[in-house]
Formats: structure tokens, C-alpha cells, sequence
């Protein structure tokens, strides 16, 4: 028994970032004055501090803790003393497991200084109180500073405490983030490989292969140590790069309230619904325009596969179906055919659905880029008489459909109204004995997941109909974008994003014994495009010349 070692004395400190406030009394430095002195004083032998500086007490994966009870597992820890039986923990239910069970399994004698604990004297009724206090202290608190994140995040402050990657703070005036130059260069070309058709994974592979410092690599390569550093140098993640892409406060933007915690004992971060974010508009200076960031949420909405071959073509994701509404499938090439083509979904899962669709590639780059061609020469030539004619097409097809969805908007409030007066009769019905508990429960229940599927359902059909009223705005952008195309002689997957909404393919006909196929080309913020017949064309062509003519001979008088 001599040879065998001497076990450990754990003496176990712990502060909050709450208890900071405390002052001198809570530090750890006064805890271990304290529990050094208690351990000399009482012939505790071999003592060793644990320290967990910065944790809070609800949640118990703190690393020095879990190192002394892993030690206290292996049967290497005699005594574990705390200065007060806060320092332990702040959770009932854990604390008491360990006090009533755990201990007493592993042979740990426990000792709260300041609170006169010792189990080894045994565990007073009045314990259990005191850790109900203490967890009524962490509950207090945490509520405490939920109302202050809270009134801060409504007056517009950011409440991340670190700004993200490609900004910095302000050392005048540490509210304000200011452009890292470097880190915003990389932010730029991560947008940029989106646009260009990357997903997160390809764009983390490439970053990779270049050799850029990841966000905490670069964080400590300007003299930030708090952040951990990855074991694989240039360790992009598809998960890192999503996160960049998703940021609406690289437009400039301060977006507060995204994420929520479960309760104050559970700090695992859960997403807040979009439409709970308080968003406050051009509060810092912009990395990306908000342009480019709508397009890239656009495309990771539509998010585009590769191939087993590894490609991605350029119009992936915006092909359609023109008879079952769904997308078209990419196919890179085949043992039957070796053209990359498209063709329908649903065919391929059951053909008896739909028919195939199929189209070549390189016959939707041909239709899509001589379409381009001519809406732009036609938007940059006859500007006006192009946004008249579009806003008296939007008329023509819009006026229906929208008349349509305010009457389904109407209809789903009406429900919703009709809704709270059956529950209500129901519950009176209920009282007088004219349905059963049972019966009530099981009606009561339907109603309201039907109530709750239409109250979900209402924001986006107002969001709609407010987006849809109005396409002057979306026009002019169109417009803008389009005049600043000089001269479109082939396709990009940057042009094609930026400017083509969808694509729908019919199905192909045969007349005279030669195969036709139609596409409809819907493009960003005006849809379908009515370009003006060849007569047309040349009815504006030449009032053109005339104005052109009148105005120089104006100039020469």
C-alpha cells in the first residue's frame, strides 16, 4: 500500500464572465489564496489547482472540470474543494447527481468552504435549497443580460462582439467596423467563385490549393490569439465558406437577433426565423454589392450538383419543365450520347409522367446567347419605348394572377378569423356536455394546426403581392445592368446568373420532318421579354434616324 501513489487534492476554481462583476471576492486569484490556505491549515496533502476562467456554471463541458472528473474516475482524486459551493455549478439537477451520487461512486470527498460543506460530515437538507438558489442566481442573471443584448440589438449596435471576416474595429471608436483591406480581398473572391459557378466545396478546395490563410489563420497572423487554430494549414470547409457567402452585413448591413439560445442552461445556438432579424440598412462600408450578394443567395438557393465527371454547366438550376413544372437534370455526357444535354426530372423518375424534354447543352447556349443579344441591343437602342412595352406586358399578365392571390390573402384571413369562432364554439359545446373531452382535444387540435399552417402561410403571400405590385424599380435595374454590357459575344455563367431567372423547355415537335423546340426565357426583374417584330424593329429603326437627323440639323442652326 506504501508504493502506491498518493491521491490528488483538486482544488477547483471557476469564474463567470458574470461573476467578473463581483470584484476581488470572485476572482480566481482570491479563490485559490483561499483554497491553498484551507489545504495547508487542514493537512490536505498533494493539492493541485483546477482553474476554469471564463465559464459559466449552468453548463459542466469545462475543460479543467472534466479533466478533474476524469482523474476522479480513474480513482486518482481523494478531496475536491471549492471556495463556495456556487463555484461547482449552477445546475440543480447535475450538482445533486454529483453531491448524492457521483462522489459518493468514486470515493471524492467534497468540501464548500465558505457554506460549511463536507461530505464526509454528510449532506445537510438545506443543500438541495441552496443549489435551487443557485441556479435561480444563473437564471436571474442570464435574463439580466438577455435584456441588455436585447435593447442593444434594437437601437442598431452589432451584437457580435467580433466582426466578421474581411472587417475590423475602429481603434478610435471600437463600435464602428472598418474594411480589412486583406480579409475583404478573399471575401470578394469567394462571392466572385460563386458567382462564376463554384459551390462551397470547390471554392474551399481552391482556396486551398492557393494557399489562403483561413479566417483564423489570419486572425492570429495579425496578432489575435484567442481563436483556435486548425491542425490542417488552409483548411477551408464548405461549412466556412457558406457562412462568409450568407453574411448580409458584407453590403453593409447589421443583422441582429440571427440566433437564439434554447435556455439559459442550453447554449447551443439555434437560427431565429428571417423574418424575427432585425436588420438595420447601410450601417458600415460594403465589401459586395448587394447585387452580386442577392445573386449568390439566388444560386445557393438553386444550388447546382457537378456531374461524375466533375462539370457543372452554366444552366444548371434554371432549366424547367414547360408541361410538370420541375427542373431539368443535367447530364455531362453518356455511353449514348456525347453532348452534355438536359431533360425532365420527373421522367426520369417515372417515365409514364412526363416526357423526356431533352435538349443539347449547346442548343440552350445558341437560343440563350441570340436572345441576350438581341434584348440587350434592343434595351441599350430604344430605352424607353423597351420600358413601356414591358410595363404594359406586366399589366396584361399580372393584372389576374395578382387580383388572384389578394383574393386567396383574403380568403386565408377569413379562415383564420373563422377559425378562433370554432374553437371557441367548440369549447362552449364542450362545457354544456354537447361534445366529449376526447372529441373536443382531437377538434381542437386540427383546427389549430390548420390555423397555424395559414398564419405561416400569409407573410409570403404579403411579401409577394408587395414585391409583384410594383416592377418599376426592378426595371430600371434591369435596365441599369444592361447598359453597362459594351458587348456580349459569348456566355458566362456570371451573365447568365445575372441576368436569366429561368428557362422553360417545351417539349419538342416535328414539323415537315425537322424537330422543333421552344424556350421561354424569363430574365431577372422583368420576366419575359416581348421583343418587337422584325417590322417593328424597323418602324423604330428608322424613327430613330429621323430623331437622330432632326437633332443634328437643330445643332447646325
Amino acid at each position: 500500500m506504501s508504493n502506491q501513489p498518493e491521491k490528488i487534492t483538486a482544488l477547483y476554481c471557476r469564474l463567470s464572465r458574470d461573476d467578473e462583476q463581483d470584484g476581488l471576492s470572485g476572482s480566481i486569484k482570491n479563490q485559490q489564496s483561499i483554497l491553498d490556505k484551507y489545504a495547508k491549515d487542514n493537512g490536505f496533502r498533494n493539492p493541485r489547482f483546477f482553474v476554469d476562467d471564463g465559464f459559466s456554471g449552468v453548463t459542466f463541458t469545462r475543460p479543467s472540470f472534466m479533466e478533474m472528473m476524469d482523474l476522479a474516475e480513474q480513482g486518482k482524486i481523494g478531496t475536491i474543494i471549492v471556495k463556495d459551493h456556487s463555484r461547482l455549478g449552477r445546475n440543480r439537477l447535475v450538482v445533486g447527481q454529483l453531491l448524492e451520487e457521483d462522489f459518493e461512486r468514486l470515493d471524492v470527498r467534497y468540501i464548500a468552504v465558505m457554506d460549511n460543506i463536507d461530505t464526509a460530515k454528510g449532506i445537510s437538507d438545506l443543500v438541495p435549497m441552496q443549489d435551487l438558489f443557485n441556479e435561480w442566481h444563473a437564471k436571474n442573471t442570464s435574463q439580466k443580460v438577455r435584456n441588455v443584448l436585447r435593447n442593444k440589438g434594437l437601437s442598431g449596435a452589432p451584437l457580435t462582439t467580433i466582426p466578421p471576416f474581411g472587417y475590423k474595429k475602429n481603434p478610435d471608436n471600437p463600435k464602428e467596423w472598418l474594411v480589412d483591406e486583406p480579409a475583404a480581398e478573399v471575401v470578394k473572391r469567394i462571392f466572385d467563385m460563386c458567382v462564376a459557378g463554384f459551390g462551397p466545396t470547390q471554392i474551399a478546395k481552391k482556396l486551398k490549393v492557393d494557399k489562403v490563410m483561413t479566417p483564423t489563420e489570419y486572425w492570429r497572423s495579425i496578432g489575435k490569439p484567442y481563436r483556435r487554430l486548425s491542425t490542417v494549414p488552409y483548411g477551408w470547409s464548405a461549412d466556412t465558406v457558406g457562412n462568409i457567402l450568407s453574411r448580409q452585413e458584407y453590403i453593409g448591413d447589421t443583422v441582429n437577433f440571427r440566433t437564439t439560445s434554447k435556455s439559459f442552461k442550453n447554449k447551443k445556438r439555434l437560427e431565429r426565423p428571417q423574418e424575427e432579424w432585425q436588420i438595420f440598412k447601410d450601417t458600415h462600408p460594403a465589401i459586395i454589392d448587394e447585387e452580386t450578394f442577392l445573386l449568390v443567395q439566388e444560386l445557393r438557393e438553386h444550388r447546382r450538383r457537378p456531374t461524375r465527371h466533375g462539370t457543372i454547366s452554366m444552366f444548371s438550376g434554371l432549366l424547367y419543365c414547360a408541361d410538370c413544372g420541375e427542373k431539368l437534370y443535367y447530364n455531362a455526357m453518356d455511353s449514348k450520347r456525347q453532348h452534355p444535354y438536359f431533360f425532365c426530372s420527373s421522367y426520369r423518375k417515372n417515365s409514364d409522367v412526363c416526357s423526356a424534354h431533352y435538349i443539347r447543352e449547346e442548343v440552350v447556349a445558341g437560343i440563350v446567347l441570340e436572345s441576350m443579344q438581341r434584348v440587350f441591343w434592343y434595351v441599350q437602342s430604344f430605352e424607353k419605348d423597351f420600358a413601356m412595352k414591358q410595363m404594359a406586358a406586366f399589366g396584361e399578365e399580372k393584372k389576374k394572377e395578382l387580383s388572384m392571390k389578394r383574393r386567396e390573402l383574403e380568403k386565408t384571413k377569413k379562415r383564420v378569423r373563422e377559425i378562433d369562432s370554432l374553437i371557441q364554439k367548440i369549447y362552449e359545446d364542450n362545457v354544456s356536455g354537447k361534445i366529449s373531452d376526447e372529441r373536443f382535444a382531437t377538434m381542437s387540435m386540427a383546427f389549430e394546426d390548420e390555423q397555424k399552417q395559414l398564419k405561416t402561410s400569409i407573410p409570403d403571400m404579403e411579401q409577394y403581392l408587395e414585391t409583384e405590385t410594383n416592377k418599376s424599380d426592378s426595371l430600371q435595374r434591369f435596365i441599369d445592368r444592361v447598359k453597362c454590357v459594351t458587348q456580349l459575344t459569348e456566355l458566362t455563367s456570371e451573365t447568365v446568373h445575372e441576368f436569366i431567372e429561368k428557362i422553360v423547355v417545351s417539349n419538342p415537335e416535328y414539323i415537315g420532318g425537322k424537330r422543333h423546340q421552344s424556350l421561354e426565357i424569363y430574365y431577372n426583374g422583368v420576366g419575359i421579354v416581348r421583343e418587337p417584330s422584325p417590322e417593328e424593329m424597323e418602324e423604330l429603326f428608322q424613327e430613330h434616324m429621323q430623331n437622330r437627323k432632326s437633332s443634328q440639323n437643330s445643332k447646325t442652326a
